[in-house]
This record gives structure tokens, sequence and C-alpha cells, in this order.
């Protein structure tokens, strides 16, 4: 079979919404995100309250991908190797072989995070950047696509590890979810009433619309999305001005600025452009920047918070014409 050609497979990945509306109601700008990770290689973190969908999310955007997914609860007791495997002695053979764990699959789901200490969070570390994991000096690769979509509870603190910046820094996206609307919940427990189950979305009608061969072929479409230098210099200026923000103790990274750049360029192309402007720009800032900056005290104890710092910079940098 031929490759999808580019316009096939952005009309695959529009249709992605109406498939997953079959069984997540809302959270629209939670999907988009999920796509554009994966158009970028990047990953998510989906922050929310227990209950707003977020595991029934991503095995919805797996099947609907034809993409294995699995899911690993974060306890405080999870070790680095129940996460990237580990090597275990076979008797018949007298030799060890590596068992592969969760972490080797396209669909990642990493939930509640935050509950497990440091050493097994940073286990994801070198999976989430290179793509691979190291297990006894043997560097082992990831399926392709791999994307992690890390959960956490943004209310209850107790029993938690906050996750450090040098982590953060690698999730390409912070989505937050929100509790429904009234229509909307209305709509949740209505399909409920009639036997919506979550545990099957066959029953509900999901199916397939995208495949791996499609993503390539966005991913090889939005890698020709051009940019311009005035452009360019807008990112530039928007990260620049939260290094200067006198309620940020940290500002965005030059990493941060390049998934920025790449958010905005991935829209840019499913919106069905071939060059970025710079409301595809102000569209991802927030998504992008607001885990990547870290509020002084005086300021988070006046109410402020990271989005309405970037909401602020966004209405005062000049915008290129």
């Amino acid at each position: 079979m031929s490759a999808p050609s580019a316009d096939s497979a952005r009309s695959a990945l529009e249709s992605l919404r109406l498939e997953i509306a079959k069984a997540v109601v809302g959270q629209d700008a939670a999907v988009t995100g999920l796509v554009i990770a994966l158009l970028c290689r990047g990953h998510v973190l989906l922050e929310g309250v227990p209950g707003v969908a977020k595991t029934l999310l991503v095995r919805t955007l797996a099947s609907t991908l034809e993409l294995e997914t699995k899911r690993l609860q974060f306890t405080p007791d999870l070790m680095p190797s129940d996460v990237t495997g580990s090597l275990v002695y076979d008797a018949r053979t007298a030799e060890f072989s590596f068992q592969p764990g969760p972490v080797f699959t396209n669909l990642l789901l990493a939930d509640e995070i935050n509950r497990t200490p440091p050493k097994t969070q940073a286990s994801l570390l070198e999976a989430m950047e290179e793509r691979q994991v190291s297990v006894d000096g043997t560097p082992r690769a990831l399926p392709e696509p791999f994307l992690v979509a890390a959960t956490q509870n943004p209310v209850e603190y107790e029993g938690t590890y906050p996750l450090p910046e040098a982590q953060l820094d690698r999730f390409l996206l912070k989505l937050n979810l929100p509790l429904p609307s009234r229509e909307d919940e209305i709509h949740v427990l209505t399909r409920h009433a009639e036997g919506f189950d979550p545990r099957d979305l066959q029953a509900a009608g999901v199916r397939a619309v995208a495949g791996p061969a499609e993503l390539e072929a966005a991913r090889a479409a939005v890698a020709k999305t051009s940019v311009s230098p005035e452009v360019t210099g807008y990112v530039v200026d928007i990260c620049r001005a939260t290094r200067d923000s006198p309620s940020l103790a940290l500002g965005v990274s030059p990493r941060g600025a390049t998934a920025l750049l790449s958010a905005a360029r991935a829209w840019a192309w499913l919106t069905g452009r071939d060059y970025v402007i710079p409301d595809d720009i102000k569209a991802f800032a927030l998504p992008t920047l607001r885990h990547r900056v870290q509020l002084r005290p005086e300021a988070e104890m006046e109410g402020v918070t990271p989005d309405s710092v970037i909401n602020s910079i966004l209405a005062h940098v000049p915008v290129p014409r």
C-alpha cells in the first residue's frame, strides 16, 4: 500500500474528535493537545480532579489510532524496574533474559505520576527524552510512536512527590481538564443511563480512523510547515519575557521555546496552513509554557497563577505584522 497523502492524514486526524466524542463528552482541547503531542513526538501532563475522564480519554485515543496502550498506576512503593523492566534469571537456560516493563508500548498512561518517589519518576526521563531505556548498561529502543500521558490531581497533595522542574520540562504540554458544564454532565449521565460502559469502547461504536502510517505522513507534512523570522522572534520574545517577569522565579528555557514553536507548527498544519502565524503561537502558549515557569512565593500568596502571568506577557509582547 502507498503511503497516505498529507491531506488524507489531516482528514483522518480531524475525524478523531468525532470518534473520541462517542466515549468522552467535552474535553475537545485535551483531545487536540494529545494529537499535537503525537505530531511533535512529545508527551503530555494531564491535570484534573478524579472522574473527568483522563484515563478514558487516553484509552479512546489509542483505540481510534490502532495503537497499543498500557496503564501504570504510580504508587509510593513502585520501583524503577516496575516501569522499565528488568533482567530475570531463567533456571532452564541458566541465563538472564530481559522482561520488558509497561513503558514498552505506544501510549503509556502514567496515572498519578506524582504519587511515586523521585527515583521512580526519574525512570521515565530517559524513555521520554531518548525513547529508549537502559537496563544493565544495554539500551533498548521503545516502540514508535511513543507518548507518555501522565496524570496528576491538582487538589490532593497528601502523600505526593511534586515533579521536579527537569521532568516537567520534558512534557511538551500541560493540559488542564476542567469539570464539565451542566449540559455536558447531563449528557454524560444520559449516556450511562442508556447503558454506556466505559470499559467497552467497541460497544460504544468507537472505531479506528487513523494509524501509524497517517501519523508518519502527518509528521512529515508538519516538518515542512514554514516559520518566518518574525514569528521565530515572537516566540523568543515571549519566552525571554518570562525570564524578566517580577512574578516568576524561573522563566522558560530554550527547550520551552522550541516546544512552543513545534506545537504551533503542528497546529498550523492541522488547521490547513503550511505556515505559522502569531495566533498559532498564542493558541499554544498556555499549555506549552504553564508548567515551565515557577512563581515567586510572594506572587503565589497574592493569588497570581502561571496562566495569568503568561496571559499578561502575551498582552504586552508586540505581535509581528
